[in-house]
């Protein structure tokens, strides 16, 4: 089953450049960061799972951050947030979910070398319990299989990566938060009355079709008892300010960057309530 398509419009599924590189985000990762990085291939029923590691520099076990990427798969950037997450004291994972059964990577689909495929076509092709069983394999690893780590997991994701976090958070009963980046939001009562961890949203100003439904899913939550805190960040901002506002993006414009700090912080802070 191919998924349905308000899960193909998370974020606009154009044909992706041949090289996703943001050079600013390599260079945190190749030549300024002191901190530990690791590629770790999980086994799943179908095929290994690439995942990206950064472990902090701390002297006591730390909360798991898994982070789900984008539509176009797992950029630069996407590993550079795991860079900063554990700056900030977590063990951070970057799943690649357009692992292909053959082996072949993110970078190899970027770049073409499979079947001339783009990350978009690769996104599309995916399926909703293929997304969740390679999340709950993460979550899995992330539980049992680091020895460094405290046994809590958050999720946290961004664009089509931020609609994955807070679905699957109406699919995985051991995930202590889901922190969803300007993704749509579930609007059916019964997938709502399934999540057990807090879900906290974070919105841009100019996102009218992803803040549209906002309201009906903080009425359902309400209703079902659960936790979901929105919030929308600098007017002017828009959809991915996250990457776009990035402090070392070059073409960062003031209304993302004011956007992303604020998210940034306010990110921050509801970790260290976890």
């Amino acid at each position: 089953m191919k998924l349905p398509a308000i899960l193909l419009t998370a974020c606009t599924l154009l044909a992706v450049p041949a090289v996703h590189a943001q050079d600013w985000a390599l260079a945190r990762l190749e030549g300024k960061s002191p901190r530990h990085q690791e590629y770790v291939k999980i086994p799943t029923a179908t095929r290994p799972l690439q995942v990206f590691v950064t472990y902090p520099q701390v002297s006591t076990k730390a909360t798991v951050v898994i982070v789900i990427h984008e539509n176009m798969g797992l950029t630069d950037w996407a590993r550079s947030m795991t860079d900063e997450l554990a700056e900030a004291g977590y063990i951070a994972i970057a799943v690649d979910l357009i692992t292909q059964a053959d082996g072949k990577t993110t970078p190899d689909i970027v770049a073409g070398k499979v079947t001339g495929l783009t990350a978009g076509q690769a996104i599309s092709a995916l399926t909703p319990d293929g997304i969740t069983a390679d999340l709950n394999a993460t979550v899995a690893y992330a539980m049992k299989g680091i020895p460094s780590a405290n046994g809590k997991v958050v999720v946290a994701g961004f664009c089509w990566g931020g609609q994955q976090t807070f679905r699957f958070a109406t699919n995985n009963k051991d995930i202590k938060g889901a922190f969803s980046f300007y993704g749509p939001q579930p609007t059916n009562a019964a997938d709502i009355a399934r999540i057990t961890a807090p879900v906290y949203g974070f919105y841009a100003g100019n996102d009218m079709r992803v803040n549209a439904t906002i309201p009906q899913t903080t009425e359902l939550m309400k209703a079902a008892g659960k936790t979901y805190e929105p919030i929308i960040f600098a007017e002017g901002s828009g959809h991915g300010f996250m990457r776009a506002g990035d402090p070392a993006a070059t073409d960062a414009t003031a209304p993302n960057k004011a956007a992303r700090d604020a998210a940034w912080t306010r990110f921050l802070d509801l970790l260290k309530k976890i």
